[in-house]
């Protein structure tokens, strides 16, 4: 990161930034990142993502930060992949968080020859989260920058935002969060060693060492696709404890359909597409074989696949 914003900063273009949390990087994230990506283009200058390395409530006392929608690292994917110039993540620490905004959009115009600032409807900055949009809007004048307001974008009549994703995320409606990120929820990680009860029964799993931070739809069985080595496969994904065998902790264990090379170490994607079924705890091992092969049969009747 820090050889590439030496060269960029080394260049002394004029830049049109964009702010926010972009967690997720949802519908209305996107607007927001296609407006500079416009801005950059027109004016012959450079776009940038500027947001947070690390949430802010990590530095409030008796705050909890949210569960994330998404990693820097695949925010960073992402927005490279759609042309954004510079990607920067800013560390949020006790000297940042007590920036006025005037301090603050003072910083970001010096540092980055800002000619345009992009916001969401609702944007908020500076210490105590005083700054504004209309504090953005005069400060404009003072510091030489065109400002730009990004209306809401709605889905089924209610504003999208990362809250309300999470909220779908955890009432299992994976389906729903999808249309409002417009991709299906990933959760990646390396495969590690489980019980081996899937392997028993016929149906091996891909036990996920997954990060605690990362947003865990709720319990229950979902068809997903997995992504390895660059190729995409359907998935039987279960989010829950195993109880039928008494399992004591959550686990994220996908069936792969079609698959027979070994997993264990290696780094995989789980796309969240569609809700099977909730979690259950059954009478038996056989009974819960029966349900298995359902679930296979619906998966393979499936035709949604992640389009890399």
């Amino acid at each position: 990161m820090n050889e590439k914003l030496n060269r960029f900063l080394e260049e002394g273009t004029y830049s049109y930034v964009a702010l926010g949390s972009f967690d997720g990087l949802h519908s209305g994230h996107l607007s927001l990142v296609n407006k500079i990506i416009e801005l950059a283009n027109e004016n012959k200058g450079k776009s940038i993502v500027y947001t947070f390395k690390n949430h802010p409530r990590t530095l409030i006392k008796g705050a909890t930060p949210p569960k994330l929608l998404m990693d820097n690292e695949s925010k960073e994917e992402i927005l490279e992949a759609l042309g954004v110039d510079l990607i920067y993540f800013e560390e949020f620490n006790e000297e940042y968080m007590k920036l006025t905004p005037e301090g603050f959009i003072k910083y970001l115009c010096e540092k980055f020859k800002v000619k345009g600032i992009v916001v969401g409807f609702n944007y908020r900055f500076g210490y105590k989260n005083v700054g504004n949009i209309e504090m953005l809007k005069e400060l404009s004048t003072k510091y030489g920058y065109e400002f730009y307001v990004m209306e809401p974008c709605n889905y089924e009549d209610e504003v999208i935002s990362s809250t309300r994703i999470r909220n779908e995320l955890l009432s299992g409606n994976v389906d729903k969060a999808m249309k409002m990120l417009n991709r299906p929820y990933c959760i990646k990680g390396k495969v590690v060693h489980g019980k081996k009860l899937g392997r028993a029964i016929g149906f091996p799993t891909a036990n996920l060492d997954y990060s605690k931070e990362a947003l865990i739809p709720k319990k229950g069985v979902y068809y997903t696709n997995v992504q390895w080595q660059g190729k995409i496969y359907k998935g039987i994904t279960s989010v829950g404890n195993n109880p039928t065998v008494n399992g004591d902790k959550l686990t994220i264990e996908t069936y792969i359909l079609d698959f027979n090379n070994d997993l264990y170490g290696h780094n995989i994607k789980v796309y969240f597409i569609k809700k099977i079924r909730d979690e259950k705890k059954f009478n038996s091992i056989d009974d819960l074989v029966i349900q298995l092969k359902k679930d296979k049969y619906y998966a393979l009747e499936e035709k949604f696949f992640v389009n890399l």
